[in-house]
């Protein structure tokens, strides 16, 4: 049975960031994942996250400029690009966290081979000081849709840039939400880049909405998961239809069940 985590700048946007550690472990949630937390206190997340009882999964590195949606592949950003690392490596550390989510950013195709080399340094220094502190780096295809001249898209690219790296602390972020957009065949496609996944999410596809409908049999991928002996955490990184403990009937079958029910 797959354990079901809660992706907190998704769900659970009622309430303000650092009232949602409660929400989620109320709703029955044993793990939480962040994206962008820097606006709070280290002290103030870990103490909630302790709190609650919850285990802390990963962040995401900020964002660098207006549009640009991440800094790893961003030819002539390495000084900017290690100094947000160096926010995301300190912050995770500090709340006890395992992972970090790299965002390559949004590169013009023109500048994709130089942007391919930046990425790989940028990824090796970081990987370097991320095994220091028993963190994993993430690296995620986003598809072209969603975010237009996102660096990564496809499995296979993240695989070749992992394989060209050459760190064992650097993973796939294999979201199946973006993998079926991008191509499908998603059980194959894990099954082929499982020894590189790091980390899953889910989400329905093409809405975004909770996993109980749209065009990915979900039941199907976890009983697929299991099958392939994944015991990792998968993150549920969508957006409620409405309040988001109405829309989580399709979870209690997998352990999600609020306290005291």
């Amino acid at each position: 049975m797959p354990r079901i985590a809660a992706n907190i700048a998704y769900l659970f946007t009622e309430r303000p960031l650092i009232e949602r550690f409660a929400a989620a472990a109320a709703a029955g949630f044993k793990a939480v994942e962040l994206q962008f937390p820097y606006d709070h206190a280290a002290s103030a997340v870990k103490a909630e996250l302790q709190k609650h009882g919850l285990t802390q999964l990963g962040t995401n590195t900020p964002l660098g400029r207006e549009g640009e949606f991440g800094l790893a592949a961003q030819p002539g950003r390495e000084r900017d690009w290690d100094a947000a690392f160096g926010q995301a490596l300190d912050y995770i550390s500090a709340i006890g966290g395992t992972a970090i989510h790299c965002l390559a950013g949004k590169v013009p195709p023109e500048q994709r081979p130089a942007a391919e080399r930046t990425f790989i340094a940028n990824l090796e220094r970081a990987a370097d000081l991320a095994a220091a502190r028993n963190i994993t780096l993430l690296i995620e295809p986003i598809n072209q849709r969603d975010r237009p001249n996102y660096f990564l898209n496809r499995v296979e690219h993240a695989a070749d840039i992992i394989a060209k790296v050459g760190r064992p602390n650097v993973k796939i972020q294999y979201d199946f939400y973006h993998v079926q957009i991008v191509g499908g065949d998603l059980i194959t496609r894990f099954e082929k880049h499982q020894p590189l996944i790091g980390h899953v999410q889910i989400a329905a596809v093409p809405s975004r909405h909770e996993p109980d409908e749209g065009e990915i049999n979900y039941p199907e991928v976890f009983k697929a998961l299991d099958r392939l002996g994944w015991a990792g955490w998968v993150a549920c990184e969508y957006r409620p239809r409405a309040r988001t403990e109405d829309g989580l009937g399709w979870a209690r079958p997998y352990g999600v069940v609020p306290r005291g029910a």
